[in-house]
Formats: C-alpha cells, structure tokens, sequence
C-alpha cells in the first residue's frame, strides 16, 4: 500500500491510499472461509458449499467491505500519525477520483479531500489582562432571598374581606346569565371555581371585586376580563376552546372563601425547613448561611464570564484566521443533506466562528494539561443538580439524593456530553485565573445580569 498527502496551502489537503492485491487479499479468503462454514445452500451440507460457489455470490460484496474497512484503517492512521489536524471528515476529491471497478484484482487508487486546521499559536500569561467581575453579596440580595424562602414556606388563611393589595385568592360558584339578567336555563354553571382578581388584565372588571365579602355576589363579564386569553376563559368556566372563543354571557360570582397568602416567619422553623434541624440557630447565621450560598452560585456566574471575555480576547489576540471554505461547506452540507445548501449558506459563517473558539479552546486545554475525569464529571454533575435544587429554594436536598440526580443525569449520553465540557471548563478557568492577570471589577448582580443580557 502506498500513501501520500499534499497539503500545499496548509489547509487543503489531498490524500492518496494505493491498495495492491496483497492489501486486501488474505482478509478476504478469511472472511469468505467463514461465509463457507456458515452458509446454508439447498443440496449442499451445512459448511460443505464450494468455495467457487461462494466466491460468485459473496466475493466481491466481501472485497469491497474490506477495502473500505481498509481505508479507513489507513486513512485515520496516517492522519494520527502524522499530526495533521483534520477537521471534519475525509471526502472524496470530485476530480481526481477515478471510477473504482472491485470486479479487478486492482491497484486500486482513492483520492481524498481533507480539510486541515490552520496554523496558530494561543498563548495566555502574566502579560495578558482580562477582566474578572466580583457579584457584590449586599444586604438586598440577602433579603431578596429571604423572602424567597419565607415565600416557599408560606401558607394560606382563610379571611372574610378581600384586600387587592394582598393578591388574596376566591373561592365561589359562578352561574351563566341570559340577557334578561336572570340565570340561564342549561346555563354554564362552575361551582368551587378559583379566581384571582389581580390577574385580571381589564381595569374595569378587575374593580368589580373590590370590596368583596364572604357571600358577596359579584357580576362580571369572563370575555371582558380576559380579552385575549380564551385559555383562561376555558379553564375557568370548564368548557372547551371553541365554545370559550364564543362565550359572552355576563357571570355572578358567589363568593364562598377568600384566603390570604401569608409568608412564614423568619425563625427556627424557617431555619429547619430550610437548612435541617438545628444547622442555623439565629438570623444572623441563616443571613450569613444565605450569604455563603449566593457567593457559591454567583462564583459560578463570574467563572463563566470570565470564559466568556477569555474567548473574546483569545479571539482579539489570534486575529483572523484562514480556513479551507470550499472543503468544509461540502463537509457541512453532506452533515445536514436533509436541511439542503440554504442551510449551509445561512449557517455556515456562525460555524466559523464557534471553530476558531474550538481549535482556541484545544490549544489552551492542552497547554495547560487539562484531564477530566469519571469523578470530576461526576462532580460537575452533582453541582449541577445543587443549583437546579436551590433555583427551587430547596437548599438542604441530602447528599443520597443529589448523587441519585447526578447518577441519573449520567445515564443519558446527551446529558455526558456537556458535563464532559463543562468539567473540562471548569478545570480550565481555574487554570487560566491563575496564568492570566485579573482585572478585578466589582459589580452588583442587578448590573451583571444587565450586562450579560447586552451581550
């Protein structure tokens, strides 16, 4: 077998694999004694077909699956070898590649096309300044989240006078009137129906409520309260769109209960509920436990722009680069030949650029000897499922049950693909935060979050 590559441009490759008949030849007599032993023809005993019979039927089916097999082989092993970084996959070269007749017993020559990353150096240290934005933990965010968690442990009470300030939920049967205003014979009629008069986006009808009471009786128009939303309207009266989209009945409304939602206090029981029995003993330690735990999440949200002005100044500092166009359109589009050449047109500049970020990213990866791993993506994992916990206020899950999460989150290939690269971040921010010089910023999380979203 002979190989030989060209890569004159440095990002256009052309690669040519020769197979002679010794290549090929022994692994095809393998592979066709095994058909032989298992073949199965009418006249002939199991294993006892003659091998010119089964040459005719499997031979060149047989040959050609070898050589492809072959190829690649020897393809992929050059392209190891020799260091040549391939993006994308190996295609044939539309012009040079000859048609291939298996019938002979060869040469056989395959030419093919081979994207090749362009040449750059990226490198990070003591000379490079990049921003690190500290999320100030003030006495705001301590009490946003205060009453994040006095909310979630809060419970209703039942009261007789509805306040609009207090967004207090109804309780009560509604009755469908005809247009003398009396109830309508086989009128809709919804008894035990919930409503929240603060949701109502017309003034008007939402007014109608004020001054309400247990037993009050309210009149009100459902079409006119929620204009634009026959959702609401299907669920509140129990009927189906189609009929929601044509009701206009005016309703009363027997008020039968009125709760009010009141937060929990903050002391001990707040404190178990939140962080276990007898973890915090005083609000000063659960601010201060809070505080802990916002830093925690927010560490996370600096890291991650950190990475983010990282790319921008790694892609700043390596400046354009030039990449096989032609070649890597033809890789893209044989990769979406379901979504056709538009796609590629549309998507293919946005590609580029989340190239350069990868072949960057490599680079620095690997000058900083960054490994992952099954424990540190187990641990990602695990972090993974802490903060989706505590997005539900729920910051005491015990340890069986985040490791149960994060195992399961494992078992879906989809889900290990990211926390592979989010280990893999991860790793490299730490790495990178200790190369690089910090320009520390401080900042709060109401101007962060202004900021990320302007990105």
């Amino acid at each position: 077998m002979n190989i030989s590559f060209e890569n004159p441009d440095k990002i256009n490759g052309q690669l040519t694999l020769t197979i002679e008949k010794e290549d090929y030849e022994k692994d095809v007599e393998k592979q066709l004694k095994d058909y032989r032993k298992k073949a199965n023809m009418p006249g002939f005993r199991p294993g006892m077909v003659p091998m010119g019979l089964i040459k005719r039927q499997y031979g060149e089916a047989v040959k050609v699956d070898v050589i492809n097999k072959l190829i690649g082989e020897k393809l992929y092993g050059y392209v190891r070898d020799n260091k040549i970084q391939m993006l994308g996959e190996p295609l044939p070269n539309e012009e040079k590649q000859k048609p291939v007749d298996f019938k002979a017993d060869g040469p056989f020559e395959f030419v093919f096309d081979i994207a090749v990353a362009p040449e750059f150096k990226a490198e990070l240290g003591q000379g490079d300044t990049v921003d690190y934005y500290d999320i100030e933990v003030d006495d705001e965010l301590v009490n946003r989240q205060v009453d994040m968690f006095a909310s979630r442990a809060g419970h209703y009470d039942k009261v007789e006078d509805y306040d609009p300030a207090q967004n207090d939920m109804l309780k009560g049967d509604l009755r469908e009137l005809g247009p003398d205003g009396n109830a309508k014979e086989d009128g809709v009629v919804v008894e035990g129906a919930v409503l929240m008069p603060e949701y109502i986006k017309v003034e008007e009808q939402k007014n109608l409520f004020d001054g309400a009471k247990l037993g009050s009786v309210i009149t009100f128009n459902p079409k006119k309260a929620y204009p634009e939303n026959d959702a609401e309207i299907t669920s509140l009266l129990k009927i189906d769109k189609e009929k929601a989209a044509t009701m206009e009945s005016d309703f009363t409304y027997l008020v039968t209960e009125i709760s009010r939602f009141v937060k929990a206090e903050v002391n001990q029981e707040l404190f178990d509920n939140v962080f276990g029995k007898d973890e915090v003993k005083s609000e000063e330690e659960f601010r201060q436990k809070i505080s802990e735990g916002i830093k925690a999440q927010l560490a996370t949200d600096s890291d991650y722009k950190f990475l983010l002005d990282v790319r921008k100044y790694m892609e700043d500092k390596v400046g354009e680069l030039q990449f096989p166009d032609a070649m890597l359109k033809r890789v893209m589009l044989k990769n979406n030949e379901d979504r056709g050449q538009k796609f590629v047109d549309d998507n293919y500049a946005a590609s580029i650029v989340e190239l350069k970020w990868h072949l960057i990213k490599e680079q620095l990866v690997a000058d900083n000897g960054i490994k992952v791993d099954d424990n540190d993506v187990k641990n990602v994992a695990k972090e993974t499922a802490r903060i989706q916990f505590a997005q539900y206020g729920m910051a005491n899950v015990p340890d069986e049950y985040i490791e149960k999460y994060a195992s399961d989150m494992l078992k879906e290939r989809k889900n290990v693909d990211s926390l592979v690269d989010r280990a893999v971040d991860v790793k490299l921010i730490e790495a990178l935060k200790g190369k690089v010089k910090l320009n520390k910023k401080s900042i709060s999380l109401d101007d962060f979050n202004k900021m990320m979203q302007e990105k």
